[in-house]
């Protein structure tokens, strides 16, 4: 098991576009003991990863084989068209997927988004990464529709991008292999969540403690009025009351 007195470090690995750094300082903060190790791989290759053994969580693009795997779903990115900054694009806010129909559109080998059908024409060839579609795209060849952060990861001066408002979206997730859910993925569940560092992360609650017992209050004799009962010694005759 990885833990703080084995000295290992607790292994995330992460898909291009993910950007866990806010959760690896919350990490350093609670866990300063175990290092955290960040391992960027390939979309395709996390979940490989995982079974292997090589990482105890990571970050994967949905959909994914989920035989063995925890997944929970955390957010869904915006899909964006890379355009260059002279292409018509550049001069709206957003574009729907038929303004794409006669613009030719790469298909990258890595895509990160999970298409039925996919809008406008077929550029002439497929690059291998996403990183080669976008050199293609900054020399005038077509465009591409990605996640927004692998746009931004991607970012070059002659390129802008633009939302595209009708197009499937790419959900990011957090992942571990099921029969490996640690004390520190458990941790790192919590840190994700944002649950605070004294919550039970995610573990069986103990029981709730007994409420205190209600204070019984003393009903009136069965068949009387209620009132207070007057002493014998102030029954009699010329008492007055107070």
């Amino acid at each position: 098991m990885t833990d703080g007195k084995s000295g290992k470090p607790f292994r995330l690995a992460y898909a291009p576009g993910v950007t866990p750094a806010k959760w690896a300082n919350v990490w350093a903060d609670r866990l300063p003991d175990v290092p955290l190790a960040l391992i960027a791989v390939p979309a395709a290759e996390v979940v490989r990863l995982l079974r292997d053994g090589g990482a105890d969580a990571g970050f994967v693009r949905l959909p994914v084989d989920r035989d063995g795997l925890s997944v929970i779903p955390l957010y869904t990115e915006t899909t964006v068209v890379v355009v260059p900054k002279k292409h018509a694009v550049a001069a709206v806010d957003e574009v729907t997927m038929p303004d794409l129909a006669d613009d030719e559109l790469f298909h990258p080998l890595d895509d990160a988004i999970e298409w039925v059908t996919r809008p406008g024409l077929a550029a002439f060839e497929r690059p291998a990464t996403t990183a080669d579609a976008v050199e293609l795209v900054a020399a005038g060849t077509g465009l591409l529709l990605v996640p927004q952060s692998l746009a931004r990861l991607h970012h070059r001066r002659d390129l802008t991008y633009r939302p595209v408002s009708d197009a499937p979206q790419s959900q990011v997730a957090l992942a571990w292999p099921t029969d490996a859910t640690t004390d520190l993925v458990e941790d790192f569940i919590g840190i994700v969540r944002g649950r605070t560092a004294n919550s039970s992360r995610g573990r069986t609650p103990a029981s709730p403690a007994e409420k205190p017992a209600q204070r019984q209050v003393r009903k009136p004799a069965q068949g009387g009025s209620g009132r207070r009962a007057v002493p014998a010694s102030r029954k009699g005759k010329g008492h007055r009351p107070r």
